[in-house]
């Protein structure tokens, strides 16, 4: 047995001068525990590196690994990185990352369920606070009435708790995180009541106070936080119409100024803040659904239309990703046809391409970029009218890899839901909460 692992310990170093390995890293995961389909393999401990593990081969003896260096816990071999070691009582040694590459330890990924909230919410919002909490707030129940309760989240310990609730009960509000660390919360609507108010949650004390009033009462809007500390705020139903309108909060004053109309109105559509700093807003609905797309300069305080998409859709998402593109999955078109497709927005030629489509149709799912810079898309719905309108919610999962441009199914969610909030903790995890199938949901659980 000894002289098989020697053999493929020296197999996986020549491999890996002439193949470029992909180590992985394990996220949340305790020291030495197992994080692959292949037994063999568990989580190692990095020294001076920003991963807290990675995920390699550990059926191993001492003998076959260097020492790193006593006092600076380096390496000096090509592709090797100082881990702690259970063979070699936690001392410091020199690993091959060839022998954390993908194809030896395909990382295990699995749903947890975690405590689940006090109340039962979909249409919510939730956030990640400075010291890596989720602050989850408002949304609606199945009575059906809006919440002004709040709740957190603390995923070192996997509890919830209270926090001091909002002023105004609401749900298809915006959260946005300020410069300041305080959370911004404005619009939506409140027990039938459409909302302009606003206000701010301070995480030192926990509670909220009221900050100025948007000029439109707004639902089903987006909100953007740009490189300068300002909120943007585009869209939403007004109500009594769709809204072009869009409108900036300084929170140096606390108040809000009007800037330029976007050249359509659109609810349920999608803002993204483009490395570049400007923001790009796709589809959405206003009486028709919409396939155009605009892009606001902050520095001009103007739009400018941009490609059309080749699809009308709302309900999407849109991520960001490492490469700056944006992602685009899913969504709903005017005659109830729910889609997997992706699309790709390059903002240096502000065009789009197609790549490979989701496994699943999906509409108010959500798309989380996880630290491997994979984007993680759950849950949401199906619609369809084929044979009659009908929905169901989903609960599967799917992986996209935006080197190959491909999808991966993962293990689907412990619950089907849509309407749901999804974000990555501090530790690489995704927590998602909340949402809606049968029935609206208090359950949360961790990828």
């Amino acid at each position: 047995m000894i002289r098989n692992v020697i053999f493929c310990f020296t197999l996986v170093i020549l491999f890996s001068v002439i193949v470029h390995v992909k180590p992985q890293v394990c996220y949340g995961m305790n020291h030495y525990d197992r994080c692959s389909k292949n037994t063999a393999c568990g989580c190692l401990p990095t020294i001076n590196t920003n991963q807290t593990a990675i995920c390699g081969v550990l059926e191993v003896t001492c003998s076959k690994f260097i020492p790193c260096k006593p006092l600076t816990n380096e390496c000096d071999q090509f592709g090797a990185v100082c881990v702690q070691h259970p063979r070699c009582n936690d001392l410091p040694v020199c690993y091959p990352l060839s022998m954390s590459d993908e194809r030896l330890c395909p990382i295990t990924r699995n749903w947890i369920s975690t405590g689940s909230m006090k109340y039962s919410r979909y249409m919510h919002q939730a956030i990640v606070l400075v010291d890596g909490k989720i602050l989850v707030m408002g949304g609606i129940d199945d009575k059906p009435i809006a919440h002004k309760t709040a709740e957190l989240y603390d995923g070192s310990v996997g509890i919830w708790t209270a926090t001091g609730n909002m002023t105004y009960a609401r749900f298809g509000h915006t959260a946005s995180t300020l410069k300041n660390g305080k959370i911004l919360v404005a619009g939506g609507n409140g027990n039938g009541m459409y909302l302009n108010t606003a206000e701010l949650y301070d995480p030192s004390t926990r509670t909220w106070t009221t900050t100025g009033n948007m000029s439109s009462t707004r639902f089903g809007h987006r909100a953007s936080v740009l490189a300068n500390g300002k909120v943007l705020v585009t869209g939403g139903d007004g109500r009594t119409q769709y809204l072009n309108t869009a409108e900036l909060y300084d929170p140096s004053t606390e108040t809000w100024t009007l800037t330029d109309s976007m050249k359509s109105p659109r609810y349920r559509h999608t803002a993204t803040v483009l490395t570049n700093g400007k923001v790009l807003v796709t589809g959405g609905y206003a009486d028709v659904y919409t396939n155009t797309a605009e892009l606001y300069d902050p520095t001009t305080e103007t739009w400018t239309t941009v490609a059309a998409m080749n699809k009308a859709i709302s309900l999407h998402t849109a991520s960001l990703l490492s490469n700056g593109k944006v992602l685009i999955t899913g969504g709903i078109t005017a005659v109830a046809d729910t889609l997997k497709n992706a699309l790709l927005f390059d903002p240096t030629t502000e065009s789009w391409t197609s790549t490979s489509n989701m496994n699943h149709e999906r509409h108010t799912h959500t798309a989380s970029v996880l630290p491997t810079g994979e984007v993680l898309v759950i849950g949401g719905v199906y619609t369809t009218n084929t044979k009659g309108y009908s929905s169901t919610a989903l609960n599967s999962a799917e992986l996209y890899n935006p080197t190959t441009e491909t999808w991966t199914s993962v293990s689907n969610m412990t619950t089907a839901r849509g309407m749901h909030t999804a974000f990555v903790l501090v530790n690489g995890k995704a927590l998602i909460t909340g949402g809606r199938n049968n029935e609206s949901l208090k359950s949360a659980e961790i990828y």
